[in-house]
């Protein structure tokens, strides 16, 4: 035995960290990595496309949805595979989602979704489980990709760039609107009632908007504007240009006839005055208006097939009802840049969300009408003249002759809404459109009206059921649940209330103009009602096919007249039936502002 100091061990065997080696240590170190590695391997070989689609189940139907969806091929070659959409990004609640996911074995291994009738009937199941999780997280896995930051006004539809301003204003998240854009889309199984508490905006999610929006919103509208003034002015110079050759061939006919009538001895007036017949301009009902000083509004009016009242407030029809009815938004709101896309479609046979909205399309029928609109009051009347270019005739296929009102080549009408009515100023007339109307998805028919022969009898209705409001009913049913007919024609409210209600100013003031210059002046409330309120109107089709529709009336007006005063703005729409329509076969505009001397109101009615 010695006594010297004992030998210092090797390096990789002194004790270190908690009496492990540094040995142990690097060996702990390698193993962890290789652990880490392995596991982490296995993890992201358990997001791919090739294992999700593993199982018959997800191959067969889940994937089978997927394919050619925006998120499968695109313009930009940028695919979303399922964990893009299912997995969080992040690793603590990507192992949350794993363990959550690791349930789905269980139904793997009992065949609860192994037959399409089986997954079908869990579909509605499957889908809540993740639009609850994505609405929970703020659509976390979608804004992984798509962020509001990164959003330009100038590349989205007028109607994707005011939802997106009124998600970040409201706490409205993607999930909320974005649902089966991957796969089939269920929402429609689902209850409104559910709809409605998932949908809700939550004010956790409110966003301050990106200044590079507004900046990218500002430039779109301004772009939009001056291509709007462009089309105006080439307009205007196809008019004129059009005018001249027509005032071109007046002359040459007038020279035409003075010199055939310079051998006779009875010259005709025409001879006589110099000038062919023309076309009146609205000088019988308007002499004292200067219409060349008077401001033009420009109108389109689409062509709006079957969407009703009830139609716009069904989340399951139309994808704007939460905006509409929860939101505060006016139609125009999103579709005032697109009711010539929108008209178009419609005419065409389709529209809605399942191409519902025109059953019965007519061959060559336009779907919008451009028209030009002036407006001026002087102490006593109000003044208003609706130009625009005839369309021809297209014969309707349903109709024998081809001519739905053969008396009527056109008609006008205008509604100006009262007080107290739900949505007015969002919708305007829209209000008195319902799905029970004639020709509309729920026309009751002659033999339902005649069956009820004591609500027939309050509305004077024979074979149709014209428009009203739902004010002047008891019920309404707008979702449809359980097969139940959409509308409320036959709810009426006992003939006093109607009348408390007239009184009260909730009726839509109604103006109607007929191809022979005669006139209606009336109101909706229960039904439609010709109440031979005062009224003057002319109509007139120039020879170069240019329709002039005059009329006036009383600013303060009688019964059923919706009072005209400064200071007031109101809510307006018009309407054309050309082409001897009928019914809901006409073109229509969306809400419309109207005042008198207010530049801030779309329709600015200046004082003569």
């Amino acid at each position: 035995m010695t006594n010297g100091p004992k030998p210092k061990k090797p390096l990789w065997r002194r004790t270190l960290f908690w009496g492990m080696p540094l040995a142990g240590v690097a060996g702990v170190f390698v193993a962890g990595i290789i652990f880490w590695g392995g596991f982490n391997t296995a993890m992201e070989a358990t997001n791919t496309k090739d294992f999700c689609i593993s199982c018959h189940e997800m191959e067969d139907y889940v994937y089978e949805e997927y394919k050619g969806t925006i998120h499968d091929v695109n313009r930009s070659g940028v695919g979303a595979v399922c964990s893009d959409c299912h997995v969080p990004k992040d690793w603590t609640h990507k192992i949350i989602r794993k363990i959550k996911a690791s349930r789905e074995l269980w139904g793997k291994a009992v065949g609860t979704i192994n037959t399409p009738e089986k997954f079908d009937a869990k579909r509605l199941h499957l889908a809540m489980n993740e639009w609850e999780r994505m609405k929970a997280t703020d659509s976390r896995e979608c804004r992984n990709c798509h962020h509001f930051d990164s959003m330009m006004p100038e590349y989205q539809a007028p109607r994707a760039r005011q939802q997106h301003l009124n998600a970040m204003k409201s706490g409205q998240t993607c999930i909320d609107c974005h649902k089966g854009i991957a796969h089939l889309d269920v929402r429609d199984r689902a209850e409104e009632e559910y709809l409605e508490v998932l949908e809700a905006p939550n004010p956790k999610f409110i966003r301050e908007i990106p200044q590079a929006y507004l900046d990218s919103l500002a430039r779109v509208e301004a772009k939009e504007a001056e291509e709007a003034a462009a089309r105006k002015a080439d307009e205007e110079a196809q008019k004129a240009r059009i005018m001249a050759a027509v005032e071109a061939a007046r002359t040459d006919e007038r020279a035409k006839v003075e010199a055939e009538l310079a051998n006779t001895s009875t010259p005709t007036q025409e001879a006589t005055t110099g000038n062919p017949a023309a076309a009146p301009s609205g000088d019988a009902v308007a002499g004292n208006v200067a219409w060349d000083s008077v401001p033009t509004t420009d109108l389109t009016l689409f062509y709006p097939g079957q969407a009703s009242f009830e139609w716009v407030q069904n989340g399951k029809q139309h994808g704007g009802a939460r905006p509409l009815t929860k939101g505060g938004d006016q139609c125009t709101t999103c579709h005032a840049q697109e009711l010539e896309t929108i008209g178009n479609k419609i005419v065409a046979g389709g529209g809605g969300k399942g191409d519902e909205l025109e059953p019965t399309p007519i061959s060559g029928k336009r779907g919008f009408i451009n028209a030009s609109l002036q407006a001026t009051y002087d102490d006593q009347n109000i003044y208003f003249r609706l130009q625009w270019t005839d369309g021809g005739h297209n014969p309707v296929p349903f109709v024998e002759g081809g001519k739905m009102d053969p008396d009527n080549q056109i008609k006008v009408g205008m509604m100006i809404t009262g007080t107290g009515i739900e949505l007015g100023s969002q919708v305007g007339c829209w209000a008195s459109c319902h799905a029970d109307n004639s020709y509309m998805s729920f026309d009751p028919g002659t033999e339902a009206i005649a069956a009820n022969s004591a609500v027939a009898s309050q509305l004077q209705a024979d074979k149709t059921i014209t428009k009203y409001l739902a004010e002047s009913r008891t019920k309404i049913e707008i979702k449809g649940r359980r097969g139940k007919a959409q509308g409320g024609w036959d709810q009426l409210k006992d003939p006093a209330e109607i009348d408390q209600l007239l009184a009260d100013g909730t009726f839509l003031d109604l103006m109607r103009v007929y191809a022979d210059g005669s006139s209606s002046n009336g109101y909706l409330l229960d039904r439609r009602v010709e109440n031979d309120g005062e009224m003057a109107a002319e109509a007139n089709l120039a020879p170069d096919g240019t329709w002039t529709v005059t009329f006036s009336r009383p600013l303060a007006g009688g019964t059923g007249d919706v009072s005209l005063e400064a200071g007031q703005t109101y809510t307006v729409g018009f309407a054309i039936h050309d082409d001897y329509a009928a019914a809901r076969f006409h073109h229509v505009t969306l809400n419309t502002t109207l005042a008198l001397d207010n530049a801030e109101a779309a329709i600015n009615v200046v004082a003569q």
